[in-house]
């Protein structure tokens, strides 16, 4: 079977990521970027071609996907544009900034008969995935509440050597670019979200950010689930927690560590969760790390669809649904 071919926009640090995996489970074939050094750099790691107009890097054509890596607020035109040009996409977290551009992604998807894949890489966390399967199976009974920490440092320097991070119209805000992924995980588990109250305030970064960097929400689910956010990137000088806590009727469960790594607490009227298959570093970035580096699982997903006629992991509806809570809980805050 021929390898996936897959051309990269958005020559970020986290296109470093992609590009290692491409090249391991298929073949990277170009890279696009606005910043002509980054787009050199990347193709001539990898000894693809390199482009800095969209237009043109949409004209190569042996390219059966192209990996969407660019700031938040570009991820619909982009998508939008390789659709359109008869690609299949894969698109970084956050699916877009607004819900009116994620349905747009989805319409064009159908119309254009290719399939779009949200990365949502914390879903393949070991923990994560079995708590999911005692969830599917029943054995927390009732759930009754569930509770989403979120406490990262990004400090000033994270923000000041990027051009588009923390600016309102391609970050978005910090559960867009940040906490996204955890989000995923409360509807993924739980459910869509019905209500949301939510404290909003940036108390370190001002200046720097043109929003929060601190929150708390509270949610009410369709299913009547509780469930709250704490969150912030003011822990200090590194990340400290990322932690979601579920209560139930037959179970409770807390999934800890720094980046959803670890089974920190069960207690069940039935079996346990057993040992757990070893799970990915956090993503590293030099100065900071991001979420569980999963992206092979990602790109293995992909693969599996396109060739094998498997389920998609995460799709357009469910990248959705993300990005309407994210916009219930910020329209709560600012009034």
């Amino acid at each position: 079977m021929d390898k996936i071919r897959v051309g990269i926009i958005g020559c970020g640090r986290i296109a470093q990521r992609h590009a290692g995996h491409i090249e391991r489970l298929g073949k990277l074939v170009a890279v696009c970027d606005v910043d002509g050094s980054r787009a050199k750099s990347l193709g001539e790691e990898y000894s693809v071609l390199s482009f800095t107009s969209a237009s043109e890097f949409l004209e190569v054509k042996d390219m059966d996907v192209v990996a969407v890596c660019s700031p938040n607020g570009l991820h619909a035109e982009h998508s939008i544009a390789a659709l359109k040009a008869g690609f299949h996409v894969l698109c970084e977290k956050p699916m877009a900034l607004t819900s009116s551009d994620c349905e747009e992604m989805i319409k064009t998807a159908e119309r254009s008969n290719r399939r779009l894949f949200i990365v949502k890489q914390n879903r393949f966390n070991p923990a994560i995935e079995a708590v999911k399967e005692k969830i599917d199976a029943g054995d927390f009974g009732d759930i009754y509440s569930i509770q989403l920490n979120c406490f990262w440092n990004r400090n000033f320097v994270y923000y000041q050597n990027s051009a588009w991070k923390g600016t309102k119209g391609l970050d978005g805000g910090t559960l867009f670019t940040q906490f996204s992924h955890f989000i995923d995980l409360l509807y993924w588990m739980i459910g869509d979200v019905e209500e949301a109250s939510a404290l909003i305030y940036n108390y370190a970064h001002q200046e720097v950010i043109e929003f929060e960097d601190t929150g708390v929400v509270s949610l009410k689910f369709k299913n009547g689930v509780l469930g709250t956010i704490n969150y912030t990137v003011n822990a200090f000088a590194k990340n400290m927690e990322g932690s979601i806590t579920i209560f139930g009727e037959k179970g409770t469960v807390k999934v800890g560590g720094q980046y959803l790594n670890k089974l920190e607490y069960q207690s069940f009227e039935g079996e346990e969760i057993g040992e757990l298959k070893a799970g990915n570093p956090a993503n590293e970035y030099g100065e900071y790390q991001g979420s569980m580096s999963n992206h092979d699982r990602v790109y293995e997903n992909l693969i599996d669809v396109l060739q094998k006629g498997g389920s998609i992991a995460t799709n357009g509806l469910e990248g959705l649904k993300t990005v309407e809570i994210i916009e219930k809980i910020y329209k709560s805050a600012n009034g």
